[in-house]
């Protein structure tokens, strides 16, 4: 089982997102996602999430909000725990990213774009001031999404996608 953090950083209706292009043998590859990643030794989400976008983007973040737990289940990839955070404090110049393309991409546009299923449920959940923190389990076979769980609850994918 893995720790990861996600952070979605938003700045005029658009989130700063990674194409992952980059890298070899990426479960994420040609997808649109967040930055993040694993964990270090010893640190706290919030370490991890400071560091990881420090890291891939070149900016710090000067706040960050804590909005929720994913669970990842799969039958290819090890489970992940992925802390999910949104920033719209942040300062410094964008670097070029070794995993990746860096892109501003309007919130409304992102959903279109190659994403994990999942993450449209979870990128719903973090525009809804409704649903401060949420825990969200979703189950993959291969990259078809089978279940996803909201807070104990089963979602039915029909309706939620």
């Amino acid at each position: 089982m893995r720790n990861t953090t996600l952070c979605h950083i938003e700045r005029d209706g658009k989130y700063l997102m990674l194409h992952r292009i980059k890298k070899k043998n990426d479960l994420n590859q040609n997808k649109w996602v967040g930055i993040g990643g694993k964990f270090e030794d010893k640190e706290s989400p919030e370490q991890c999430n400071a560091r990881e976008v420090f890291e891939e983007t070149g900016l710090t973040l000067k706040s960050a909000d804590y909005r929720g737990i994913v669970t990842f289940v799969s039958d290819k990839w090890e489970t992940e725990y992925m802390h999910l955070f949104v920033s719209k404090s942040f300062e410094g110049e964008i670097k070029e990213c070794d995993e990746g393309v860096l892109r501003w991409i309007d919130k409304e546009e992102l959903l279109t774009l190659p994403l994990w299923i999942g993450d449209k449920i979870f990128l719903k959940l973090i525009n809804n001031d409704k649903q401060p923190f949420f825990s969200l389990r979703l189950e993959y076979v291969g990259e078809e999404l089978i279940s996803a769980i909201l807070d104990g609850k089963e979602l039915n994918l029909d309706v939620v996608l």
